[in-house]
């Protein structure tokens, strides 16, 4: 067995050396209004949101909307309303994939859904505080965590202690809008 070992860390080691290298987890940067926040996403484990994510990113549907739901301690929401409260048109919703075994911890980016734990399409939220109770249970579905904060949590944090209201039939909107301008996936740092 530990001739198996020492082979294989040999392999692995010589296929380093040659170049050949395992893909690093795609990242993106959600330029705000507030500020730039980083994003490592988990593809491994939630492929179907993350893929999901990506492809709202690249079509550019996220520029102008704005972060419409803040409450203190808890979450900040975005990425479906634009700044004049309007619901952009989403496409279909994803299956949820919230026992992926990534937790609804700080600093984590999750799906946005309603009641129906299948309803999640462009919207997604930061945690401000680990949130076990958005977690699955043996009884219930969560909410899909599908990344982590990796630069930019001060923005999150920022943004999460603004001044809300109520319009347009929605609760927690924040006074001062905080507009995403634009989700850009980042390339592959290699090696």
């Amino acid at each position: 067995m530990e001739s198996r070992r020492l082979r294989l860390a040999a392999w692995l080691a010589l296929m380093l050396l040659a170049g050949v290298a395992v893909a690093a987890p795609p990242r993106v940067r959600i330029e705000t209004s507030a500020g730039n926040i980083v994003v490592q996403l988990d593809a491994e484990r939630a492929p179907l949101s993350v893929k999901n994510f990506l492809q709202y990113a690249a079509d550019g549907f996220y520029a102008g909307t704005i972060f419409h739901r803040v409450v203190t301690g808890f979450i900040i929401q975005g990425g479906g309303y634009q700044e004049d409260l309007s619901l952009k048109p989403a496409r279909a919703p994803v299956a949820n994939e919230s026992g992926n075994g990534l937790a609804n911890h700080r600093g984590t980016i999750a799906m946005a859904r309603s009641a129906d734990p299948h309803s999640a399409d462009a919207q997604f939220y930061f945690n401000l505080a680990d949130n076990v109770a958005l977690d699955p249970k043996p009884t219930r579905w969560g909410y899909a965590v599908f990344g982590t904060v990796v630069e930019g949590m001060e923005v999150v944090d920022e943004i999460g202690h603004r001044a809300t209201t109520s319009r347009n039939d929605l609760a927690d909107v924040p006074v001062q809008p905080v507009v995403i301008r634009k989700v850009v996936v980042l390339p592959d740092p290699g090696p």
